[in-house]
């Protein structure tokens, strides 16, 4: 954040600065009433703007004014709180951490306190909801500082980005398995995740407003300190500042306000990113705003009308009776998806050039008794996942099975088992190929297809058919999937090219396609089938149910094509992942081979969310075990990383659909636990070594 020190103002230039600050201010308050007036005239009911007039006045039919009083006052009033409520907690921490992409999206706050909720729903313990709220607290709070603690307060922009998002994605993971595994307790837990300020009568919203203005208030109260923290720690520490305290407090502070919004809403999403990002100019120009005190209420008030705004815009465009089922939040996180994209593109990403790993090269004998290692995993990852499962079996019914004498019993469970154990097999291989080229290519250690967001544009492509037509086959799954995921992929490399692929732009980037696919499949799924959130959540969390085998059959085609280029081209493969000289120097054209491993790669990742879902981190964690078992040379990371992309969701799947059987979990989700903690790890890692701040 642009804070900078502020000189005594004086004069006339003074007295223009406070008049265009109140004019800003009174402009700002016009804009939300508006907004807010026109929110209250929107509904299923056909209660109009005059109806709404009688109502406010006393002088409406009671059915009328029961809709007014008791539905739309309510859900405007919720809007109003919980869009300041985000707006001033992404200042306080953009202002505390001097980051321009802090926020409770940004810094797994939200997610933190929804998993703290869900938690706490499926334990069937009943509080009130101010004990909810305490609950969220605690759990945004731990997020936050978890976040704060890998990034580094101040560190940089990117990486705070990105160790916020892979946290988010891991708790989220987390929460989605809960609502998976408990429908029944936590039913339309799922649509409150997407942010909805629905309201029946005031009783939350006057139990959550003293805990915001408490909030608001002491942020207010440390604002002189929060300027001061904008000199720089040393000439804070030198005003007599206590630095460390100060933020801890502002992070506090922050985190109770965001709770609040959350357990009123849900986590309505990149509200606390936007606001203060659209104050910041205002601060540029007008002189009052530069000091958090006049900074966090204006804050507050765009907030708010970013809110109501988002509400008044879905409820303006789209059929009353759907409106109802779209939660406000699915809005809002596409609109801060977009501007998300944008800050990536404006920040300054100083990561250097990739320098090469060292990395312990094996000998030949190493490497053949390392993939003699795998094939024996893979081996016993395949006949653990035919064996074990809701219906534990032998190796002889699987015998007779094979030779078509088994019992019905058995016969109907391998029938369904053997598809989808080979469906997470070859998934995982093509997930870790798709990897090992993204990688090679961008020479980016932290790209993935998941994280670059093509998995989820292949997920929305596959999502708009499924949910659109009622036949669609395999093979006219995995196209829609190509085309969503070739969408995004076009968009994500296209967007970083500028400026070169810069190492944290790419995957910033990324991380904000990713996020407006998902809100989108929510979206659709919302819009069509607004009962059967377990679709949306199935597809999200990378599950191989109800896999046939011509679902496997596209993402083999797709495998034996991308095996077949990484091993015939194998020698590019390694230049390009070198440096920008070397390949020319050696005759080899950059821009073409570029593009081409990156179709190859997006075709992979495409064909495995046709047959398994979007599974994440496989393509992360594959290519980076690889090159530490083997080194560096392609044409023995190739086979390492497909062999251990294959038993990582092969076993993932096991340990999903076994250990709580007869309930399930998708491999995704296991995937996701797993590789979160090691994506932190890299980032950790990278901070360590190269010092590098985005």
């Amino acid at each position: 954040m642009t804070v900078t020190a502020t000189a005594p103002v004086t004069g006339p230039t003074a007295t223009a600065s406070r008049t265009g600050a109140a004019a800003v201010t009174a402009v700002l308050v016009l804009l939300v009433t508006a907004l807010a007036v026109v929110d209250i005239t929107q509904g299923t009911a056909s209660v109009g703007p005059a109806e709404v007039l009688k109502a406010l006045t006393g002088r409406a039919d009671p059915a009328d004014a029961s809709v007014v009083i008791a539905s739309r006052l309510p859900r405007m009033t919720a809007g109003l709180l919980v869009g300041a409520a985000l707006g001033i907690a992404g200042a306080a921490l953009q202002a505390v951490s001097r980051n321009v992409l802090a926020a409770p999206d940004t810094l797994a706050v939200n997610a933190g306190s929804y998993l703290a909720l869900g938690v706490l729903t499926v334990t069937g313990v009943s509080l009130p909801l101010l004990a909810s709220s305490g609950v969220a607290f605690v759990g945004g709070l731990a997020a936050a500082a978890v976040v704060l603690v890998l990034s580094g307060l101040g560190a940089g922009t990117v990486r705070l980005v990105l160790a916020g998002s892979a946290l988010t994605l891991g708790l989220s993971s987390v929460t989605e398995g809960l609502l998976l595994l408990f429908p029944e307790q936590t039913h339309g837990l799922y649509q409150w995740n997407q942010g909805s300020i629905s309201q029946n009568g005031f009783d939350g919203i006057a139990q959550m407003a003293p805990v915001a203005l408490a909030g608001v208030a002491g942020l207010l109260l440390v604002a002189r300190r929060v300027d001061a923290l904008a000199l720089g720690d040393e000439a804070a520490r030198g005003l007599g500042v206590p630095v460390r305290r100060t933020r801890i407090t502002v992070v506090v502070l922050a985190s109770l306000l965001s709770a609040a919004a959350v357990t009123l809403a849900g986590p309505v999403g990149f509200v606390g990113l936007c606001a203060p990002a659209l104050v910041r100019p205002l601060a540029r120009r007008i002189r009052p705003f530069v000091r958090v005190r006049a900074f966090l209420p204006l804050a507050g008030l765009t907030g708010a009308g970013l809110v109501l705004g988002a509400d008044v815009v879905l409820r303006a465009t789209v059929p009353a009776d759907t409106a109802v089922a779209v939660p406000t939040g699915v809005v809002t996180s596409i609109l801060g998806a977009v501007f998300l994209v944008g800050m990536a593109l404006r920040v300054r990403d100083t990561a250097a050039a990739t320098a090469p790993e060292r990395l312990r090269i094996p000998s030949r004998a190493g490497f053949l008794l390392t993939v003699a290692i795998l094939v024996a995993a893979l081996i016993g990852a395949i006949v653990a996942g035919v064996l074990l499962g809701d219906t534990k079996l032998l190796f002889g019914d699987v015998v007779n099975w094979a030779q078509g004498r088994a019992v019905q019993s058995v016969s109907f469970v391998l029938d369904t088992r053997v598809p989808r154990v080979l469906a997470a097999l070859l998934a995982g291989a093509a997930l870790a190929l798709s990897g090992t080229l993204v990688q090679a290519v961008t020479r980016n250690p932290l790209a993935e297809p998941g994280i670059l967001g093509v998995s989820g544009g292949a997920a929305l492509g596959a999502v708009l058919l499924v949910t659109t037509v009622d036949s669609a086959g395999s093979w006219t799954i995995a196209g829609a999937a190509f085309a969503g995921a070739a969408v995004t992929a076009v968009l994500v490399f296209g967007l970083a090219a500028r400026g070169g692929y810069g190492q944290n732009r790419l995957v910033l980037v990324g991380v904000g396609v990713s996020a407006a696919t998902t809100a989108l499949i929510s979206l659709f799924i919302v819009l069509t089938d607004p009962f059967n959130a377990t679709k949306a959540l199935t597809w999200l969390s990378g599950s191989t149910y109800g896999r046939t085998l011509p679902d496997a059959l596209p993402v083999a085609g797709a495998l034996a094509l991308g095996l077949a280029v990484a091993v015939l081209r194998r020698t590019e493969l390694d230049l390009v992942s070198l440096d920008d000289d070397t390949p020319g120097l050696l005759g080899l054209r950059l821009p073409p081979a570029r593009l081409g491993f990156l179709v190859v790669s997006v075709l992979l990742s495409a064909t495995a969310v046709s047959a398994a879902g979007t599974i994440g981190f496989v393509g992360l964690v594959a290519p980076h075990a690889a090159r530490a078992l083997v080194g560096r040379r392609h044409v023995r990371v190739v086979p390492v990383a497909v062999l251990l992309g294959a038993v990582l969701v092969c076993a993932a799947d096991i340990v999903g659909r076994t250990v709580i059987a007869p309930a399930q979990l998708g491999a995704g989700l296991m995937t996701a636990v797993i590789g979160t903690p090691y994506f932190l790890y890299l980032l950790v890692r990278s901070r360590r070594v190269r010092g590098v701040s985005g």
